[in-house]
């Protein structure tokens, strides 16, 4: 630490000299003529050219009378050649340069006789000073808990980090272009919920002074979107945050982006083939193929992916037709009988999910559809038409963890009542915090008519860990949530 301490000292020292030199180290702006990648392809056509770029100091190669400094932008790096004789006086100025700062250079680019593209300057400026030295092992920060603390530092070091946010917002602009093109519009909805629906999920409360009101950070975009397909736009989707106050692990954190679409006279059925296109579109437009690595296996997203009922999974995984329980304690004793330790509380739903979870999720390696769920576990979901106990949903799972979740809508406004009466009854008597509450604006909505509507729920995070094999999600949220210091 003292060490620490003796280098800030250092810079906070070379920051005084630079300003008794009349030199604002922290000039308001620079005229920067290209990237560093832009240059190089810009010498690699014309040859010479005169430019002017600017980036962070990331090596330093003092050798007398003339100094090699490599800078990096967010395209690239690039060598610098600062020589005293054509700069002058100006070129013991680079004294007070340290890793870390960024400057801007101007000069004409040549090649060395090593072949390397480099900038001979024949100007500088200093553009940001760096105070606080870079990590010692800057060109690999390993530390995790330090590159998710503090991402700034994890950018700087670590390339191929930048690397993984750059697919992510190439992959949310192909998710657009794919939904635009089929004639969805992107709409807003709000995030603070008087009622916190949509989703199985226990809410963040906060409180509205003004109103005096209890208000829920959303958990799903569901019920707001819905409310537009009644309203007469016959495709929507948004792109947003949902805030669930759950666990932390590798597949979860407590804010998520999640694409949902809703589209008019449309089923489940019309939206799994939306949604295979879709991902397999992404991985095409971002990586330029539909095979992707993850976890030691290569995932073919390419269209038609398989498609498997959920009651088949669940016995395959463990022999278990949860069908022929049809109660709580039914059930618990079968799985029970299967060495699985499950709370005494648990729900006949909260039971199912707990076989999907164990026996399921992780045999779905390649993109597959698991179809067909309980009533009980999907109150959003409209009945298939020859069984009263299943519904019209699909959660599409790849790598071993879901991805996404779909659901023909429940449009019958007694039914969704009733639906939500029970999930009442499930909070009441379970105090199962995260079953579903009633929604009387929503409701009401549905009482005026809703067409036929598909909708799609997708993981934005998960689907990227897995266009970027990332085995963690807080490998690919620029800030993901950290108990604080």
């Amino acid at each position: 630490m003292a060490r620490i301490d003796n280098i800030i000292q250092q810079r906070l020292e070379k920051l005084q000299r630079i300003r008794q030199q009349g030199v604002d180290p922290y000039p308001h702006r620079y005229h920067r003529s290209h990237t560093t990648k832009e240059a190089i392809t810009l010498f690699e056509r014309d040859g010479n050219a005169q430019v002017s770029l600017a980036g962070r100091i990331v090596a330093s190669r003092p050798m007398g009378k003339a100094t090699f400094i490599d800078i990096r932008d967010s395209s690239g790096k690039i060598q610098v050649y600062f020589r005293s004789e054509l700069l002058g006086e100006k070129y013991e100025f680079l004294k007070e340069f340290d890793i870390g700062d960024i400057i801007g250079v101007e000069g004409k680019l040549f090649r060395t006789h090593s072949g390397e593209i480099t900038l001979g300057a024949t100007d500088f400026a200093m553009l940001s000073k760096s105070l606080q030295p870079l990590p010692e092992k800057w060109h690999g920060l390993i530390d995790v808990e330090k590159r998710h603390r503090q991402r700034y530092l994890d950018l700087i070091s670590n390339e191929e980090v930048g690397q993984i946010f750059l697919v992510r917002s190439q992959a949310i602009a192909a998710i657009r272009s794919s939904l635009d093109e089929r004639g969805f519009i992107e709409v807003e909805t709000p995030v603070l919920h008087p009622t916190a629906g949509g989703a199985l999920a226990r809410p963040f409360t906060t409180h509205h002074h003004t109103l005096d009101q209890d208000l829920y950070l959303r958990i799903a975009t569901e019920l707001y979107l819905k409310r537009l397909i009644i309203g007469g736009f016959d495709k929507v989707y948004e792109i947003g945050r949902i805030f669930r106050n759950e666990g932390i692990s590798t597949k979860h954190n407590p804010e998520f982006t999640m694409l949902e679409s809703y589209e008019a006279y449309a089923d489940y059925n019309d939206v799994m083939g939306m949604l295979e296109e879709m991902v397999s579109y992404v991985a095409q437009q971002v990586l330029g193929t539909t095979k992707v690595s993850f976890g030691g296996n290569t995932l073919d997203f390419a269209p038609p992916w398989k498609r498997i009922m959920l009651r088949d999974a669940i016995y395959t995984g463990c022999g278990i037709d949860f069908l022929e329980h049809a109660d709580a304690q039914s059930l618990r004793n079968a799985i029970q009988q299967q060495g699985l330790d499950v709370d005494e509380s648990m729900s006949w739903a909260k039971l199912i999910d707990k076989l999907i979870s164990t026996y399921v999720e992780p045999c779905l390696i390649q993109p597959t559809f698991v179809m067909d769920y309980p009533v009980e576990l999907s109150p959003l979901a409209k009945r298939r038409p020859e069984s009263e106990h299943l519904v019209e949903r699909f959660e599409a799972f790849a790598g071993g963890m879901e991805i996404a979740n779909a659901f023909t809508e429940l449009n019958d406004p007694i039914e969704q009542r009733e639906r939500f009466r029970q999930q009442e009854i499930i909070r009441a008597e379970l105090g199962d915090e995260e079953a579903e509450r009633v929604d009387e604006d929503f409701l009401l909505a549905l009482e005026y008519g809703m067409p036929p509507t598909g909708g799609l729920g997708l993981g934005i995070d998960r689907l990227v860990m897995l266009l970027t094999n990332q085995q963690s999600i807080r490998e690919v949220i620029l800030f993901p949530q950290l108990r604080t210091k």
